[in-house]
């Protein structure tokens, strides 16, 4: 009888298991696992014309399937090297030319008479407002007697021909020259 550890170190090399990041692939090549809906489990519809509705198509594999992208091409890389003396530099020259803008407008509030301003943000402060907002905004709340429109079944263009036979048969109706109902018929 085997002990537990001795099957463990059988079943699986470790060399291999340690250092490998092997992931199940689906049919279609992809890394990670497969997110689409099932036929029964899509919701979305379309119109089919003549007041029908069939399920939307499924989308179309990306051409890219199965590839990993490189960190390079998602994300802004650095373009100096880290603790750069420039990048310091133009730090420090940013903070220097804020301080004495701050110290000419305290001179020129002096001058005047008038009250001279201090920076009451301490460091709590500021990050009880970097806190602030980064909290989430709070979205507007949809009202509980909201019904969406039921879909008519109808394709763009027989929607289009409903409402401009309507708006003909208004425009008739105004000027008083009303046509025969065989006129506006929407078969034609």
């Amino acid at each position: 009888m085997k002990s537990f550890n001795q099957f463990m170190s059988e079943a699986y090399d470790a060399s291999v298991m340690g250092s490998s990041q092997i992931r199940k692939t689906g049919q279609r090549g992809e890394i990670g696992r497969d997110r689409r809906k099932s036929e029964p489990e899509k919701r979305r519809m379309k119109a089919a014309g003549g007041g029908k509705m069939v399920p939307a198509k499924s989308y179309k594999d990306r051409k890219d399937i199965g590839t990993q992208r490189q960190a390079s091409t998602r994300v802004q890389q650095p373009t100096k090297s880290r603790g750069d003396a420039t990048v310091k530099q133009s730090y420090a020259d940013k903070v220097r030319a804020e301080r004495k803008k701050a110290a000419q407008a305290r001179i020129a509030a002096r001058k005047s008479g008038g009250e001279v301003q201090k920076t009451t943000t301490s460091s709590k402060d500021a990050e009880k407002q970097a806190s602030k907002m980064l909290t989430k905004k709070t979205t507007k709340t949809v009202s509980p007697n909201y019904k969406p429109a039921k879909a008519s079944g109808y394709t763009r263009t027989e929607r289009q021909k409903i409402q401009r036979t309507g708006e003909r048969l208004r425009q008739d109706m105004i000027k008083g020259k009303e046509k025969p109902a065989s006129h506006y018929s929407l078969k034609k």
